[in-house]
């Protein structure tokens, strides 16, 4: 009796397709890798500065360095800055006190004659003087004249322009100047013309008044028509007063 196959269940038959040959497949079968026990564990690597906690607390320690550091110089400089300005007193204290400036004289207003023109007092020195104004009987508008006291007492007024002309005259009491700018040795003060350099001495009388009579001022250098303008002058009280004019 023939001896009959049996079919192993763990063994399923292939199936049968039409036209594709009937093969035995080839199974691979994966087996897990087992490591074997006596091969050594890779070694783990020690954890980096990069993405652990040491990093962080380096980073943290580095930036309270240098907030330390900026602190300290804001310190030095606030504390040099104090010291600075408490040092500027001293400095300024310790320094000579400036002197107040002299107050400036105050100028006398100018006077017009006719009329008082000067005081006794303003007039006390010897060759003391005194401008003013002085309107005339020719002149519509006050022309610039000069009182001045000789050494003898006597008040003697005169006009500052030269006679018959424009020029003006000026009374000079630097000696210095006369002998620089005039080329004239004086041992008082002299009148003079700016424009023609003539030299007036009021303590000499010359001729030239209209009448005849003699008049202050005789021309000592230089040329000229005759002595400055007269102007009359009379002292009432302690007032000098001039009233009139040539």
């Amino acid at each position: 009796m023939p001896e009959e196959k049996m079919h192993d269940p763990f063994k399923p038959k292939t199936p049968s397709i039409p036209g594709v040959s009937a093969q035995s497949p080839q199974v691979s079968a994966r087996r897990p890798q087992v490591q074997p026990a006596n091969e050594p564990k890779p070694e783990s690597k020690p954890i980096g500065p990069q993405g652990s906690p040491f990093a962080a607390v380096g980073i943290a320690a580095a930036v309270i360095a240098v907030f330390i550091v900026i602190g300290m110089l804001s310190y030095r400089s606030l504390v040099s800055s104090v010291r600075s300005r408490h040092a500027a007193p001293d400095t300024v204290e310790s320094a000579p006190p400036v002197a107040p400036a002299a107050a400036p004289k105050p100028v006398a207003p100018m006077l017009v004659g006719p009329g008082p023109i000067a005081t006794t007092a303003e007039l006390a020195k010897p060759w003391s003087s005194r401008e003013f104004l002085f309107r005339g009987h020719v002149a519509i508008d006050p022309q610039p004249a000069m009182v001045v006291k000789l050494p003898s007492g006597q008040y003697w007024a005169f006009s500052l322009t030269e006679p018959f002309g424009t020029c003006a005259l000026d009374y000079v009491t630097d000696l210095d100047k006369l002998q620089s700018e005039y080329d004239f040795h004086a041992s008082h003060p002299m009148v003079v013309d700016t424009c023609t350099k003539a030299v007036y001495d009021l303590s000499q009388y010359s001729a030239g008044s209209s009448d005849g009579a003699l008049v202050r001022g005789a021309i000592v250098q230089g040329t000229g028509i005759r002595p400055p303008m007269a102007i009359e002058v009379q002292v009432e009280g302690k007032q000098v007063v001039a009233v009139r004019g040539e």
